[in-house]
């Protein structure tokens, strides 16, 4: 229907149905030759000024450094800020500059900087598993994927655990970064979203994608196994009753009270939700809610 499709696939599920439609499958693991440069910088759109861009990226980058790092102070955070904003300013980025004729530095531009800078030398010894150790191959190359195709799936099922959550920041990154560059009818899709909603900096982005993607003409859905992940996390609530439509599947009895709460369920939803079979649920519009049934077509069923 005109309206380009991104996938986050942490599980693989995705890989048929786009080898079916002709779409692209990029998979993000140390072995996969597709890189993506957490340094990147969007063009501006019309009405946007190159700083704002610049620090909206400085204060993402922050967020990231802090899952890669495992927590961070609050000194080593204001440490992070000021050498992220001199390793742009090293390739002679300034918000003044025009993005599209830059090269954007590396994490390893980061860790030389943070190695000669008061204060930094910890921080560098932390990051050097990502520009000369085990993981440096993933995260410490320019961007060599591109967009190009109505539906496009980047899968991460064969990164090692500690690394999902990175690596679906980074995606998400490169993704609003093309969003915000060109703006067209888009859906975005992240599955098993619970992954983030573990890390406060990752929850937290991908909450402000929620609160800000229909002003680019983006769709956001997030599907999760997980609704108790989901819902510790200080943002997974809002992420929730912020979607415009909802659907709930089966649930277990485990988690079917915080389903009850955060959806003010009636005792018949509720107890439907605990009984339901394959493909029956409960779909959300506004403050309706209906009872229904999915049924796959032939061919639809053949693909899942």
């Amino acid at each position: 229907m005109g309206t380009d499709v991104i996938i986050i696939d942490p599980e693989n599920e995705y890989q048929y149905l786009s080898g079916t439609i002709g779409g692209a499958f990029i998979k993000i693991s140390l072995n996969s030759p597709h890189r993506l440069n957490p340094f990147d910088l969007p063009v501006p759109p019309k009405g946007e000024q190159p700083g704002d861009i610049l620090r909206s990226t400085i204060i993402n980058l922050v967020g990231l450094l802090r899952i890669m790092l495992g927590g961070i102070s609050p000194e080593e955070d204001a440490i992070l800020d000021r050498a992220i904003s001199e390793t742009y300013a090293s390739r002679d980025i300034t918000p003044q500059s025009d993005f599209s004729k830059i090269t954007p530095p590396q994490l390893s531009d980061l860790h030389s900087i943070l190695k000669n800078m008061e204060g930094g030398s910890s921080l560098a010894f932390r990051l050097e598993r990502f520009t000369t150790g085990s993981y440096s191959g993933l995260f410490n190359q320019q961007t060599n994927v591109e967009l190009k195709n109505k539906l496009v799936t980047f899968s991460i099922r064969d990164l090692e655990e500690e690394l999902r959550p990175i690596a679906m920041y980074i995606v998400l990154h490169y993704i609003w970064n093309i969003i915000r560059s060109e703006l067209k009818r888009r859906i975005l899709v992240v599955d098993e979203a619970w992954v983030m909603m573990r890390h406060d900096d990752a929850a937290s982005f991908l909450f402000g994608i929620a609160k800000r993607c229909r002003k680019y003409y983006l769709g956001l859905t997030t599907i999760t196994q997980d609704v108790a992940d989901f819902m510790n996390s200080p943002y997974g609530k809002p992420i929730v009753t912020n979607s415009s439509l909802q659907i709930l599947l089966r649930q277990s009895p485990a988690t079917i009270d915080i389903i009850q709460q955060t959806f003010n369920l009636t005792e018949q939803e509720k107890y439907l939700l605990l009984e339901c079979s394959v493909g029956e649920g409960i779909f959300f519009a506004g403050l309706q809610h209906a009872a229904i049934k999915i049924i796959a077509s032939y061919t639809e069923d053949q693909i899942i």
